[in-house]
């Protein structure tokens, strides 16, 4: 049972206004506290006010008081409980966690419990961002086009979503066209610091902290929050006020000094960042940013560093409050009174940086530096963001690329292919030519840049000089510009360069995730067919923070991360082989050459305009009506019922089967026996790869549901917007077209059904294993489950009857994600892996778990036609073991609740 805070002596209070404010006095509880990193002082200040020696334990507060630099995370892992202060969802991941929430509600019904008890404890905000799609564009009308079309598509899950919003207490729902996720909580949403009323009329301080259903929920730390992607099952239960059970991180102190140049962006410092700690290797760990070159970046540069976290794989990438951070929560419209309070309480606590004050930095398990002034312009790609190539690399760059083996770096086109081309007509009546390289999609989008007014400044201020030169974009190369928020349209309306933007073809056409997630939507046919006849590597240049095989478009094989700026300027080039240096975009009215560095904008340049015109009443204006919504939202029609009424007919919305058969008692322990592999597959498989979020392909065992249920292709919509109906997701997973799996010859969503030797579709084999009775595993490489965090990589190889996975390693949220779904995580032993091991994945496996119980880390034997060798159990925790005792963190939830 809960007890009373054995920290309660360290309580403070200050008083203003007549108003008395309560904190932890942290800095009095041990004097190690002045050493720990900023970001671990905020994991502390939760441990010590939720102490309750129930949920989170004394032993946790001092353990988190003892990190220090020398705490290496695989030897003597030390497991902490943290209570994050908020939820943050958006619209792809979060119907299926008020899906599963309102299943929950069932399920209690129907095991004699109190329904309305399933309710978020934890304050969740959901943002409505990803279901938007590039339908229309380089047309004035784009934007109602593709808003409307997103309703259409879209009604079903709004209305259940506006219900959810209605029957959860706690919750609040951002209706669609209000911009992405992460931009609107770094402009609204974000706290930084909560003041909540207590029992005897004053009020409770503490650091803001946030986990989302989003990787890149990190953004968030650029503004001073801690905050990082979990599955959506996992914000499930902390959404039901449970505790997040995680190992004690290394912090990676990275120092920045010097200025960056004045013709770089952020976007080329991520960027460089991101390849950076890709190579040191910073998974699982805090990377917290510190150094004079810090308080040179504004917290729009911060938050794009931040926001690629999950790219260079560390769990948070954290800039401690400083006055910029305060000076920016004033830019936003948040009020002078509320900003005081925050200031005072932070010095209290010792929770306000100074980056020049040398003293203040804390210690560190290991120290990078990087120079800033040595950052150049850059690009990533042509398949991976953290593969970083500078823009004056390119032209070379991409020759290697075609001319390499298949792989993250390589086409393997043949020497005589290099030179195809195609040509076809278009509506002007101009035929046209497509060579490798050449650019067919250019997207402003993403959550990375468009929070980011200089960029996105720059880029406009490019697009004028630009025009102002005579220059254009190719007709049939796919334009776009979907800003984060409506303050981005404010402020590039208000600075005079939407006209020039619109004139290059950069149109608004929508607020929300849209090319950056795969919602790019089609390519004109004309396009595609030359593509697909020629066999040409097309390329798609976006201001993303993705670009992984298959997901901005099935026909752009190269895909490139770039600043806004540069997307302009490649869509001009209309090509990515270019020399900026040396060939021109084109010519002026004189026919005089324009090169890039004649529309450049200087960094001061950008920066004369943003002062100007990025001003407090427009966030005030924005986000004072944000939670009204569209007229189509205010006019949805909903239930006022606390259980859902599940249609049936619905192709959308369809109650879950994760409960069925429940019981109040813990189902027994049993062991894998003759097990098959479903897929054999290798490294760097993703969340994309299991789980794809775009478009449905027309031969797909999800396609044939949706025809057979008179649903035309027009209206398949796409993936992650049928996240809420588990018959469409189980039947979409491991769909990617890009799917390598060594069982099959060709790429693709294929496999064999090996006692039979039959190639079916994955859906159509794992469907005939279920019905033979036969268990499943996933044989895999490296760094299984990379990407983003979605939870129906883990329940779609749940449903398809997926019981364990054997990966050489995992990335940390999908691994938690197997483990919430009841799937159980095996690591092959360091040195050893499927090819050591000369396995095929055709063998019959049998996991062997042990009688006496689990215990996290543990030695787990398995067998493989003969083939016998030792895995790791990746059950990190004995939390981990709970949930899976339990058949998954769900399950757990609804018998804790029932208790």
């Amino acid at each position: 049972m809960s007890g009373a805070n054995p920290f309660a002596q360290f309580e403070k209070t200050f008083s203003q206004a007549g108003t008395t404010y309560k904190y932890f006095d942290l800095a009095s509880i041990d004097s190690k506290y002045d050493q720990l990193p900023y970001s671990i002082r905020v994991l502390l200040e939760s441990a010590v006010r939720n102490c309750d020696n129930f949920h989170i334990l004394e032993k946790d507060v001092q353990s988190i008081l003892g990190w220090s630099p020398a705490l290496k995370q695989g030897s003597n892992d030390v497991e902490v409980s943290f209570k994050p202060a908020r939820v943050i969802l958006q619209d792809f991941t979060g119907v299926p966690a008020v899906v599963d929430f309102a299943a929950m509600r069932d399920a209690v019904l129907d095991l004699g419990g109190d329904p309305e008890k399933i309710n978020p404890i934890c304050p969740a905000d959901l943002v409505i961002d990803h279901s938007v799609q590039v339908d229309f564009a380089r047309a004035p009308d784009a934007l109602a086009k593709n808003q409307s079309l997103e309703f259409e598509r879209n009604k079903e899950r709004f209305t259940f979503l506006k219900w959810g919003a209605k029957a959860f207490n706690n919750m609040l729902i951002v209706p669609p066209g209000s911009g992405i996720v992460h931009q609107v909580n770094l402009e609204y949403l974000a706290r930084v610091v909560f003041e909540n009323d207590a029992t005897d009329g004053s009020k409770i301080l503490y650091p803001d902290s946030v986990v989302g259903t989003d990787s890149h929920t990190t953004m968030i730390n650029g503004l001073g929050v801690l905050g990082w992607g979990v599955g959506g099952i996992e914000a499930e239960a902390v959404m039901l006020g449970q505790s997040i059970s995680m190992l004690l991180p290394e912090v990676i102190g990275y120092k920045l000094e010097g200025k960056l140049s004045p013709l770089v962006t952020s976007t080329d410092l991520v960027l460089t960042i991101t390849k950076h700690l890709r190579q040191l290797g910073v998974v699982g760990k805090f990377v917290e940013f510190y150094g004079p070159g810090v308080a040179e970046l504004s917290i729009a540069d911060r938050a794009t560093i931040s926001n690629m976290c999950p790219e260079y794989g560390a769990t948070v990438g954290y800039f401690p409050i400083d006055e910029n951070t305060l000076g920016y929560m004033k830019q936003t419209n948040r009020s002078e009174k509320k900003i005081d309070i925050i200031r005072q309480y932070l010095k209290a606590t010792q929770q306000l940086r100074n980056y020049a004050d040398a003293a203040q930095d804390p210690k560190f398990t290991q120290s990078i530096t990087l120079d800033l002034s040595t950052v150049v312009t850059s690009v990533s790609g042509p398949k991976r963001p953290h593969d970083r190539v500078s823009v004056s690399d390119m032209p070379e760059d991409f020759k290697s690329c075609l001319s390499s083996p298949v792989g993250f770096k390589g086409f393997a086109i043949a020497p005589e292919a290099q030179s195809a081309f195609g040509e076809f007509q278009w509506d002007d009546g101009k035929t046209y030519k497509l060579h490798h390289g050449s650019v067919v999609i250019a997207a402003i989008t993403s959550c990375t840049n468009t929070s980011n007014p200089s960029v996105m400044l720059g880029a406009g201020l490019l697009a004028k000089k630009a025009v102002e030169k005579g220059l254009s974009i190719l007709p049939y190369i796919k334009t776009s510009l979907s800003p984060g928020s409506g303050v981005v349209t404010y402020y590039l309306k208000e600075s005079g360069v939407i006209p020039y933007l619109e004139k290059l073809g950069f149109d608004i056409v929508g607020y929300g995730c849209m090319t950056c997630i795969g919602n790019s939507g089609p390519l004109e046919e004309n396009v595609v067919n030359t593509i697909e006849k020629n066999g040409l590597v097309c390329a798609g240049v976006l201001s993303g923070n993705r670009n992984f095989e298959g997901r901005i478009h099935p026909n752009t094989r190269a895909n490139y991360l770039a600043s806004p700026l540069l997307v302009i300027a490649y869509a001009i080039a209309g090509r990515v082989d270019i020399d900026f240096e040396k060939e021109p975009l084109g010519v002026d009215a004189n026919g005089k050459n324009v090169f890039l560095q004649d529309i450049w904008p200087t960094r001061s340049e950008i920066q004369e305009v943003e002062n100007k015109h990025v001003i407090p009443a427009m966030f005030q204006e924005v986000y004072s009506k944000i939670e009204l919504g569209s007229q189509d939202w205010q006019t949805l029609q909903v239930s006022e019922g606390k259980l859902f009424s599940w249609s049936a007919d619905s192709t959308y919305i369809k109650r879950p089967p994760f409960f069925e058969g429940m019981t109040r008692d813990l189902p027994k322990l049993q062991s894998i026996q003759k097990a098959r592999c479903l897929l054999f597959l290798g490294d760097s498989v993703t969340t994309d790869h299991i789980s794809p979020a775009g478009s449905i392909a027309r031969t797909s065992p999800a396609a044939r549901f949706l025809s057979e249920r008179n649903i035309t292709p027009r209206d398949f919509n796409s993936y992650g917007s049928r996240r809420g109906n588990d018959a469409i997701m189980s039947r979409g997973t491991f769909a990617n077209i890009r799917l390598v799996n060594k069982l099959v010859e060709k790429t693709g969503p294929r496999t064999v059904h090996i006692p039979s030797q039959e190639e079916l579709d994955i859906f159509d084999a794992a469907e005939r294993y279920r019905e033979e009775g036969t268990p499943l595993v996933l044989v895999v490489g490296k760094d299984y489950g990379s990407g983003s965090s979605r939870d129906w990589a883990a329940k779609g190889p749940f449903l398809l009857g997926v019981k364990a996975v054997i990966a050489e390693s995992y990335e940390r949220i999908h691994r938690s994600n197997l483990v919430g779904m009841g799937i159980i995580p095996l690591q092959f032993l360091p040195g050893q892996s499927a090819e050591t091991l000369n396995l095929t994945g055709r063998e019959v496996y049998n996991i062997a778990l042990p009688e006496s119980g689990l215990k996290p880390g543990q030695k787990i034997q398995v067998e493989a036609d003969g083939t016998v060798f030792e895995t790791i159990l990746r059950f990190d925790t004995e939390v981990d073991i709970t949930y899976y005792k339990n058949g998954g963190i769900l399950n757990y939830m609804i018998r804790k609740m029932l208790s």
